[in-house]
């Protein structure tokens, strides 16, 4: 009888390990989603406290220098956490084409997708900047379908056009956004637009990295991202808006609360959404990220 059973346990074991190292990549997608929730209303809480420490008449708490700061700090504690699997052997592993899908990667969701997002910012407004992010999970989906072909259910189609029809809606019915661009259908502006391009390049670089750097060591996957993106973004900033934009990035202040920002929302964000999406499928990671629009709507909104 136990040579009869053997099989099946075995069969059971496998496929119980299977479940469960499944369920923790979905816990990791919700507890990085959770966090990037919340950035958008630390953020905001941040830029007012900013407001109290101007220098010059400027808030030395502004989103780029968020953005910049926060990741060297989140790269302060990165660095060190993972020096030990930081080896030559661990950079031979990875080949040419990896390096220039990870480098793809890390200029898309680093560097492009927020310039985009920052940009937008100062065209609409902050609530218009999320509802219009909510695309994402549909382009996703759409792009996990013609790129990776993977299969969806009915459920996963209705919510994707559900979610897609009410971002039009919710745009087509408000009042008419200023810069508007000529469009036939949608009265979308500037800032809507540069959205949309934010999100496609932050969608693009989902599925690239479900597709192509799955084998790549989170270590090396994280902090490559982090570096390259930082440091594009940082360039071009510079390019954009000139050598002015940071030079209130040595303000005691702002260093003070990226320190803690940096440590908790980006780098512990970012090692869980990775972890997550590897461990899951586009889909879950696209549903789940679709949840991340209630606890990003600001309290009041800013041009």
């Amino acid at each position: 009888m136990s040579t009869l059973y053997k099989p099946l346990l075995f069969t059971y074991k496998l496929n119980f390990e299977n479940m469960i190292y499944k369920v923790h990549g979905q816990v990791y997608l919700w507890i990085a989603t959770i966090l990037f929730a919340t950035s958008n209303s630390i953020v905001q809480k941040l830029t007012d406290i900013g407001a109290h420490h101007l220098i010059d008449g400027r808030n030395p708490i502004s989103p780029c220098n968020v953005l910049f700061v926060s990741n060297l700090c989140a790269l302060s504690v990165l660095i060190p956490f993972f020096r030990k699997q930081l080896s030559r052997r661990t950079f031979q592993f990875i080949s040419y084409q990896d390096w220039l899908r990870l480098l793809v990667v890390s200029v898309l969701s680093g560097a492009i997708a927020p310039a985009f997002i920052f940009t937008a910012l100062s065209q609409t407004s902050v609530s218009n900047v999320i509802l219009v992010g909510r695309i994402e999970p549909p382009m996703i989906l759409a792009l996990s379908v013609c790129l990776l072909h993977s299969r969806l259910n009915r459920w996963e189609i209705i919510g994707t056009l559900v979610s897609f029809v009410g971002v039009v809606f919710t745009i087509t019915l408000q009042h008419p956004p200023t810069n508007t661009l000529p469009m036939s259908l949608i009265p979308l502006g500037k800032g809507e637009l540069l959205t949309i391009l934010g999100t496609a390049a932050a969608a693009i670089a989902t599925v690239i990295s479900k597709a192509r750097l799955g084998h790549i060591p989170l270590s090396l996957y994280t902090l490559v991202r982090l570096v390259i993106g930082t440091s594009v973004f940082f360039t071009l900033a510079i390019v954009l808006y000139g050598s002015v934009h940071f030079r209130d990035v040595a303000a005691p202040v702002l260093w003070q609360w990226m320190l803690l920002y940096g440590i908790v929302i980006v780098a512990i964000w970012q090692l869980c959404w990775f972890r997550g999406l590897r461990a899951s499928t586009t889909s879950e990671a696209a549903l789940v990220n679709s949840f991340n629009l209630w606890g990003s709507i600001p309290r009041r909104s800013a041009a």
